[in-house]
């Protein structure tokens, strides 16, 4: 069978397309723009960037099906509390990693025995897993429909080739970027593409992906990921991810596979982060809002509901009492409407 190959010194005519190129370009703008973004007050960005910690951990871990409450994932990510169970273990490590990747992704090299360090960490609190070495059977994914039925959506790379595959993803990578050819966007798209076709672990591949995903980025100046939860943004896509990964995937081990479905994919999430980004700062860095003024605006912006908890994540610098205090007086004058109950309360504009 003939070997995979990761060529990422040459440019791939499928990305090379208006569809791609346009993306590319809206992130390279708002990435020129960061530096107004940074000037921000300190205390809005610092309460963002805790915000996006939880949310970020939260999310990469549901999309496995790892699951807890959002007070202990709270307390758990503020280190507040200790791991209860397995699933609080693996929130506890997907903490750890993510803040070795924030404070030190200069200093990480994205190669093979650092990609084992990382997923040694991930479950630090669970030492009695595979955490730390590559896969030691071969592993396939597959999808499971509404009546139970399994079915094998891919074959990854088998446990005896992954080791030698993830040394060659990695340095063709490195080479790709210092070579300084190939636009970083497309160059990091691909290498989370190809690191989930290998699979190169028993467990723990797909958080593994994201936190790549976020190490490469901030290597490259794309620190959107910092203040804005890329993982929940592809929770919320999920359906559409998997989609992407497929049709990414087919050929794959012939190298004859199209990165297209899964580039765009990836660019957009990023793009959506970044559109984000630029929304919650724009209104405190420019508008001078007042707080009351800024959670009015919320209204002005949204189609649908806001639930309190949302728009205390979307500007985390006010506080609840003010948010409440608002939302109250926003009743009152007949701008806005309660609607549901319970946990379930949410605010929409009237008109």
């Amino acid at each position: 069978m003939k070997m995979k190959e990761f060529n990422y010194r040459e440019i791939n005519s499928d990305l090379m397309v208006a569809e791609i190129m346009n993306i590319v370009s809206k992130i390279h703008e708002y990435k020129g723009k960061q530096e107004l973004f940074m000037k921000v007050k300190p205390d809005i960005l610092k309460s963002m960037l805790e915000v996006a910690k939880i949310q970020s951990t939260g999310a990469s871990n549901r999309i496995e099906g790892i699951f807890t409450s959002d007070a202990r994932l709270e307390e758990l990510v503020s280190k507040k509390a200790e791991p209860m169970n397995r699933d609080e273990e693996e929130i506890a490590g997907y903490r750890e990693v993510l803040n070795t990747i924030h404070e030190n992704y200069d200093y990480i090299a994205p190669r093979s025995n650092v990609i084992l360090q990382l997923h040694r960490d991930l479950y630090s609190y669970h030492p009695s897993t595979n955490g730390g070495r590559f896969k030691n059977q071969d592993n396939i994914i597959e999808e499971v429909d509404e009546n139970g039925t399994r079915r094998v959506r891919f074959k990854p790379l088998s446990a005896f080739e992954t080791p030698e595959a993830v040394e060659r993803l990695c340095s063709a990578y490195i080479e790709a970027i210092n070579e300084d050819k190939i636009d970083p966007l497309i160059l990091i798209s691909k290498f989370v593409l190809d690191f989930l076709s290998i699979h190169p672990f028993n467990d723990g591949n797909g958080r593994m992906s994201r936190l790549m995903t976020l190490l490469l980025l901030y290597q490259q100046g794309y620190i959107v990921g910092k203040y804005i939860s890329i993982e929940m943004i592809i929770e919320g896509t999920k359906e559409s991810y998997y989609e992407a990964l497929q049709e990414s995937s087919l050929d794959w081990h012939k190298n004859e596979n199209s990165y297209f479905p899964f580039v765009k994919y990836y660019l957009s999430i990023l793009l959506k982060a970044y559109k984000e980004f630029s929304d919650r700062v724009e209104t405190v860095a420019i508008d001078k809002m007042s707080k009351s003024e800024r959670v009015k605006d919320l209204f002005d912006k949204k189609i649908g509901k806001l639930s309190k908890r949302e728009i205390a994540e979307i500007c985390p610098d006010i506080s609840v009492t003010t948010i409440e205090k608002t939302l109250s007086d926003l009743v009152k004058d007949g701008y806005i409407k309660k609607v549901g109950s319970g946990r379930a309360t949410a605010y929409v504009k009237i008109g």
